[in-house]
C-alpha cells in the first residue's frame, strides 16, 4: 500500500529544490507525476521555484476552497497511471485536503510527498502541516543550519530588516518588503524574542518575553 510522506524543513532547507528532484527522477524512468501547490503560494505564479534558479509549472493549483476528491471526479485532475504525487509548501493545504491526499494514497495505491514548513514565524503549526503531523506513514526533517552554524528549526520573519513578531501568520517571502530567515532555537530566542540566555535567576521580564512563543498570529 502507498504513503502518505511528510517531508519538511525550516526556510532555506532546499524543499523546492527536492520537490523538483523527485519529480524528474520519477519522468526520467518514464513514470508519470502529478505536481501540486496551494492557490494560497503566490510566489512564482503557477510555477514551484527554487532559489538556485530551476523552476517548474505545476500541473494543478489547489485552491482553499477546493476538493482535490471532487476535482478528481469531476475529471479536472486525472488520477489514471500516476505513479506519485507531489506537493510543494503544503503547509498551506487545508486539514480536509491533506484527509483526501491520505484517501488518494491508500485507495488508488499512488504515493504522495507532500513538502513543506511545520511552523510559521511564531512557532505556530500550520494546519496542513498539522494535519500531515498526525496522519503522515513517513515524516522526514530536511534539515538546513542556522547562521551561526547550528540546526536551524525557527522561521523569523524580518520587516524592514527587523525581526518581528507582528502580522497574519500568512505572508509570502519577498512580498511587501518581508523576508524570512532560518534560525536554531537559541537565535530565535535571542534575536527574535531578545531574551538574554543565562543560568542565573529568570526575571520576570525574561518570563514575559518567553511565554511569546507560539503566540497567535
Amino acid at each position: 500500500m502507498s504513503k502518505l510522506i511528510y517531508r519538511y524543513g525550516a526556510m532555506n532547507s532546499g524543499k523546492s529544490i527536492d520537490v523538483l528532484k523527485v519529480a524528474h527522477n520519477y519522468e526520467e524512468r518514464n513514470n508519470k507525476v502529478l505536481l501540486f501547490k496551494p492557490g494560497k503560494d503566490t510566489k512564482a505564479g503557477d510555477k514551484v521555484s527554487s532559489r538556485i534558479g530551476i523552476e517548474r509549472k505545476v500541473d494543478h493549483i489547489i485552491k482553499e476552497t477546493d476538493s482535490i476528491l471532487k476535482m478528481a471526479k469531476e475529471g479536472i485532475i486525472n488520477l489514471d497511471k500516476i505513479s506519485c504525487i507531489i506537493t510543494d509548501e503544503c503547509q498551506f493545504f487545508t486539514p480536509s485536503q491533506i484527509d483526501e491526499l491520505l484517501y488518494i494514497s491508500k485507495a488508488r495505491d499512488i504515493p504522495v510527498i507532500c513538502y513543506g514548513l511545520r511552523t510559521d514565524f511564531k512557532t505556530n503549526g500550520f494546519p496542513g502541516a498539522i494535519r500531515l503531523m498526525e496522519l503522515a506513514d513517513i515524516i522526514e526533517e530536511i534539515p538546513t543550519i542556522c547562521e551561526c552554524g547550528k540546526k536551524a528549526k525557527f522561521n523569523a520573519r524580518i520587516v524592514n530588516g527587523k525581526y518581528t513578531l507582528e502580522g497574519n501568520q500568512v505572508a509570502i517571502d519577498g512580498v511587501n518588503k518581508i523576508t524570512y530567515m532560518s534560525l536554531c532555537p537559541e537565535c530565535y530566542l535571542k534575536k527574535v524574542l531578545k531574551i538574554k540566555l543565562s543560568k542565573k535567576v529568570i526575571y520576570d521580564d525574561t518570563i514575559k518575553k518567553v511565554t511569546k512563543l507560539g503566540e497567535k498570529a
